[in-house]
């Protein structure tokens, strides 16, 4: 019977959590999947295409190609290119004397407006860090601790109760075994109020909110700007630019416009397109990101309903879940790894909705009675040896 007893504690003395006193910090995603992959989306791409344009303008040199006289210099010529790159003004002449101008700067401004977009795209982030990050990270770590903490309790318990078995009576024994199943042995005051006081704060939803507010307002920043500025030359791929200026202004010889052509009219359009393209599929994951906090999200605590005595969901989850409660329990999805004892209690509960043995096992105690190799209810010689001695 010792030999019984010993592979028992052995047993749970594997289940219980190995005890990390490390830094911890370091291994916790203070970042959601879906935010890390829209910060290097939304921030990376603009700085990809500015690499792009700033490549194209090096090896190919001039974004621009001016049609000059067969008589100029080359001197002369380049003095032109260089003239009419700076104005970049399309000269359209209505009537006689009479010349109507367009701009098109947004070529020349392509590479450092996409500059400004990722800086603009990275604010949000920055916010992120610097706001939210400094308590959400003391906040998982104290929450971490205070979930793993009942189950070692719990198993601690059950090795209490292979210690006790041996010397005492067994109608007592049992009679300790039932009341540790329904009694409230462990309480987690701290814990379970820490978490209804998050219920109540809202500084980590205030500062997610505005960070995917102010993606979204950016995005349609940048759809107004590619609309307004970008749309009206799209198409335009060659212009009249006035060239009797500075070294040029008292020749007679030359006529007042030439045609230049815009050579890099290709990577502009390239740009514009994909652009409108990637902020158009990022525009569905942040307001998808908003939505998930319109709901609780009950997969992760519901694991730890079968702890004794530790009733969350039916206590803590019943007021609006835009709190910071449930921008808590998003995190604690994406760190599921550093919570040790989740793991253990998945298992347990698959046991649990698929065993077919009709006993009471509702709570982890109980599964780790049966895992140390006791029966789940008071043996029948017993219950009816009681029964004889109270007729």
């Amino acid at each position: 019977m010792s030999l019984a007893h010993t592979a028992a504690e052995y047993m749970l003395s594997d289940a219980l959590l190995p005890d990390r006193r490390g830094p911890r910090l370091k291994g916790l995603r203070l970042e959601l999947p879906l935010d890390r992959m829209v910060k290097f989306i939304a921030v990376g791409f603009p700085l990809l295409l500015m690499s792009l344009a700033f490549a194209q303008e090096f090896s190919s040199g001039s974004p621009m190609s001016c049609f000059c006289p067969s008589n100029f210099s080359i001197r002369q010529a380049a003095y032109v290119d260089s003239s009419c790159w700076d104005s970049l003004v399309h000269h359209k002449q209505d009537e006689p004397g009479q010349h109507r101008t367009k701009s098109l700067w947004p070529h020349k401004a392509l590479p450092y407006s996409l500059l400004a977009l990722a800086v603009a795209m990275c604010l949000p982030v920055l916010l992120g860090q610097y706001a939210a990050v400094p308590a959400l990270s003391s906040d998982l770590l104290f929450i971490i601790s205070g979930l793993d903490r009942p189950y070692g309790c719990a198993v601690r318990l059950v090795q209490h109760m292979l210690k006790i078995r041996r010397g005492s009576d067994p109608h007592a024994f049992w009679d300790e075994l039932e009341k540790a199943r329904k009694e409230r042995y462990f309480e987690f005051p701290l814990l379970e109020r820490y978490l209804a006081c998050k219920q109540r704060s809202h500084s980590l939803v205030a500062a997610y909110l505005l960070r995917n507010s102010l993606l979204l307002f950016f995005t349609s920043a940048t759809y107004l700007y590619l609309g307004h500025f970008h749309l009206d030359v799209f198409f335009q791929e060659e212009f009249s630019c006035p060239i009797k200026t500075g070294l040029l202004h008292d020749e007679t010889h030359i006529p007042d416009l030439i045609t230049c052509r815009l050579t890099s009219l290709s990577v502009f359009q390239i740009v514009s397109l994909s652009s409108v393209a990637i902020y158009t599929l990022l525009v569905p994951v942040v307001i998808y990101n908003h939505m998930r906090l319109c709901r609780w999200d009950k997969r992760l605590l519901s694991i730890y309903e079968m702890l004794p005595a530790f009733a969350l969901l039916s206590r803590k989850m019943l007021g609006c879940p835009i709190n910071d409660l449930n921008v808590i329990l998003l995190f604690l999805r994406a760190n599921v790894s550093e919570l040790i004892s989740f793991s253990w209690l998945s298992v347990l509960c698959a046991l649990k909705d698929t065993t077919t043995q009709k006993h009471n096992t509702d709570t982890v105690v109980d599964f780790m009675t049966l895992l140390a190799g006791l029966e789940p209810s008071k043996p029948k010689h017993l219950t009816h040896g009681m029964c004889d001695e109270n007729p």
